[in-house]
């Protein structure tokens, strides 16, 4: 038996973005009482909500959303729990030691899996003037990148509109992470059901042709 998390935001016109973007819209183009069918036309940016971040979006040569292999989308995860340390620092970041110190309790990060930070941020999700604010708030640092990066992983996630933290204008994470062919998660939710390991992770992402990153319906399976 395998039970199934959802990770993933309802993804609307209300769906907290960056600040600038638009948000989606929606236009409706059939009914069913006037068309037999219903059907709209969407409206979005690429990275809004739950959302995947290929290495195109930070690398002139990186691979875009459907060059990804579909094996590296359905990868072992492990959860690295910040969340008390955010409570009361809206500036705090997953270090390089958070990741040995998991690693030294729940053994070496698998090549070719996922390290996701839960930082509680998600519990902002109803008040986007807290989610969003004025960008604060916590991330991966960039010493944590780079030993992602060091440990041959597929990718990296958080529960935050980026998984640089939003008071570092120049995204030093982004800047480590993609260019090293890592995919990337943000926005996530519900990262306080999942364990430290044992985890599977499934990134629903469409393979949209020559997208930087699109929004993604993201489950993670543990066992029953």
């Amino acid at each position: 038996m395998t039970r199934v998390v959802d990770l993933t935001q309802p993804l609307g016109p209300a769906t907290p973005g960056w600040p600038g973007e638009a948000p989606l819209a929606a236009t409706v183009r059939w009914t069913v009482a006037a068309d037999g069918a219903y059907g709209r036309r969407l409206d979005l940016p690429e990275h809004l909500g739950t959302h995947f971040d290929a290495p195109a979006h930070f690398a002139a040569d990186g691979a875009t959303v459907e060059a990804i292999a579909a094996d590296r989308l359905v990868v072992p995860a492990r959860v690295i729990d910040i969340a008390a340390r955010c409570a009361d620092d809206p500036d705090a970041v997953l270090t390089a030691a958070d990741v040995e110190a998991h690693e030294a309790e729940h053994g070496p990060l698998p090549v070719g899996a996922a390290l996701l930070a839960r930082t509680g941020w998600d519990r902002h999700l109803g008040d986007p003037a807290r989610y969003v604010g004025d960008l604060r708030f916590p991330g991966f640092g960039a010493d944590a990148a780079a030993l992602a990066v060091a440990r041959g992983l597929a990718g990296i996630g958080i529960d935050t509109l980026s998984v640089d933290r939003g008071t570092d204008a120049a995204f030093p994470v982004h800047r480590t992470a993609l260019p090293a062919g890592l995919w990337q998660l943000e926005g996530l939710v519900g990262l306080d059901a999942l364990p430290p390991s044992g985890t599977t992770l499934v990134v629903g992402v469409p393979p949209v042709v020559a997208a930087s990153g699109f929004p993604a319906r993201v489950l993670a399976l543990l066992p029953g």
